[in-house]
């Protein structure tokens, strides 16, 4: 989910609910404690030189249990954070407390904020020599249809 994506979801939207993808929730008390834009200028194991950029959020759960955060203060939160940062509009990166800092991708879905799984991967699989994975079957698929070589078949 982009920035934009973002700001017209919380216009529609009467209340801000996070949850882990493993369906844990976000205690409701949370708060937004940064809003930033993050460049990360890198170069690949081929040799690549690459630009990434983010806008991140960072969640933090603390003992007051009576804050609620509206979508009309993270819509103002947001929009000072544009004004102030020039945040353009990318893709959005959330950190949130786990056993360590996580970070997460966000999608929304039934009128909550996934917080979604990244992964690591290799940008120069090319040239760095890391062999194409094959596809993985699973050998009690294959026997969808009765052939020779099926169990019912009668051959064996």
């Amino acid at each position: 989910m982009n920035l934009s994506e973002l700001k017209m979801i919380l216009m529609d939207t009467d209340e801000v609910v996070f949850a882990l993808q493993n369906g844990d929730m976000v205690p409701p008390h949370f708060h937004v404690t940064e809003v930033g834009s993050v460049q990360k200028h890198f170069i690949d194991c081929g040799g690549t030189d690459r630009n990434e950029n983010v806008v991140n959020f960072q969640l933090f759960a603390a003992t007051d249990y009576d804050h609620r955060l509206s979508t009309q203060k993270l819509l103002s939160i947001i929009e000072l954070s544009e004004e102030k940062l020039g945040l353009e509009n990318h893709e959005i990166e959330v950190e949130y407390q786990g056993e360590t800092i996580g970070k997460y991708g966000l999608e929304f879905k039934e009128g909550v904020f996934i917080l979604t799984s990244t992964l690591t991967n290799c940008l120069a699989k090319d040239k760095c020599g890391i062999p194409q994975e094959k596809p993985r079957i699973r050998l009690s698929n294959i026997h969808s249809e009765k052939s020779e070589y099926s169990m019912d078949s009668g051959c064996c």
